[in-house]
């Protein structure tokens, strides 16, 4: 909403929306080149034409830092929606923020140049996933390029900059900036900053158990056999329901791969899950499952060794 703009910010775009054509969010990115503009009109980024990358930017995310430059902050953190707690994201909003992550990575990894197209939201920042009636309010190109000038897997931030190279934000300009929410506030206490990842491990397996447990199911550990799988979940009379490999995460440490084992249990099928468990250390703790037909959505899914 305007009212979380900064003002410098929402100055550009009131001129911007005054002075240039009246145009649709849908022609405005059609005319930067995407293909197939209404069909992709969800998106929020895409490669054009000329290879160039296009991203939409939250205006209330923007931050005017030293010397005027603006900058934002961008999630790595492909499950968890911004804002109301960073509760869970479906599948199609997964799907969309890893594809918005890839090209954002791609601008990083080539140090190529974004378009930008700035946005302002109808409803309250932080209910942009989660309001029916959260629609782009204004949509307005910016004449200036932007760049991705940080990418950091450990605290799971990229951070884009507006204008030349050579500039980041600081520190203090950075804490300032999750305030407005686009990535989640800076936990000082963690308890799993320190657990060793067979901590992590253990917590969410403990945790998985209770959860099942609570429905009247029973749970084996069954890692040590190596099958493919860490827990196994049966009914009272002993039948095989799910048969679930377990990944914990932390902040910080969220990437994990597959073992072969696990690997040759996803093309066997059901009743193979993966079980992510987000936090496991933290009584906040969130859990997802994936079938073997799923797993490319899991977030912290790392590439295959061979």
């Amino acid at each position: 909403m305007d009212k979380e703009v900064d003002p410098a910010v929402l100055a550009v775009i009131n001129e911007k929306r005054l002075l240039g054509d009246k145009r649709t969010p849908v022609e405005i990115i059609a005319r930067m080149g995407v293909f197939d503009a209404r069909q992709q009109a969800a998106e929020s980024a895409w490669l054009a034409t000329g290879d160039n990358i296009i991203a939409t930017v939250w205006a209330e995310f923007v931050s005017p830092g030293e010397g005027g430059r603006w900058f934002c902050l961008e999630s790595l953190d492909t499950l968890r929606r911004l804002g109301d707690g960073g509760g869970e994201r479906s599948e199609v909003q997964i799907r969309r923020a890893k594809d918005r992550l890839g090209l954002l990575k791609r601008a990083f990894d080539r140090d190529q140049g974004l378009r930008v197209v700035l946005q302002t939201n109808r409803v309250a920042i932080a209910d942009v996933e989660t309001d029916k009636a959260a629609k782009v309010s204004v949509r307005v190109p910016d004449d200036q390029e932007w760049h991705v000038a940080a990418w950091d897997a450990d605290e799971k931030m990229a951070v884009l900059v507006r204008g030349e190279r050579g500039w980041q934000p600081g520190e203090a300009e950075i804490d300032a900036a999750r305030a407005r929410g686009s990535v989640p506030a800076k936990r000082r206490d963690d308890p799993g900053a320190q657990a060793s990842q067979d901590d992590v491990q253990a917590a969410a397996k403990a945790y998985l158990t209770k959860h099942f447990s609570g429905y009247g199911y029973r749970t084996e550990d069954v890692s040590a056999q190596r099958l493919g799988h860490d827990i196994q979940v049966s009914d009272k009379k002993g039948n095989t329901l799910l048969k679930v490999a377990v990944k914990g995460t932390v902040p910080g440490r969220t990437g994990f791969r597959l073992t072969a084992e696990e690997r040759a249990a996803v093309a066997k099928g059901d009743p193979w899950r993966l079980a992510v468990v987000a936090e496991a250390t933290s009584p906040a703790a969130t859990h997802k499952l994936y079938k073997s037909t799923e797993i490319n959505n899991a977030s912290g899914l790392e590439p295959l060794l061979d």
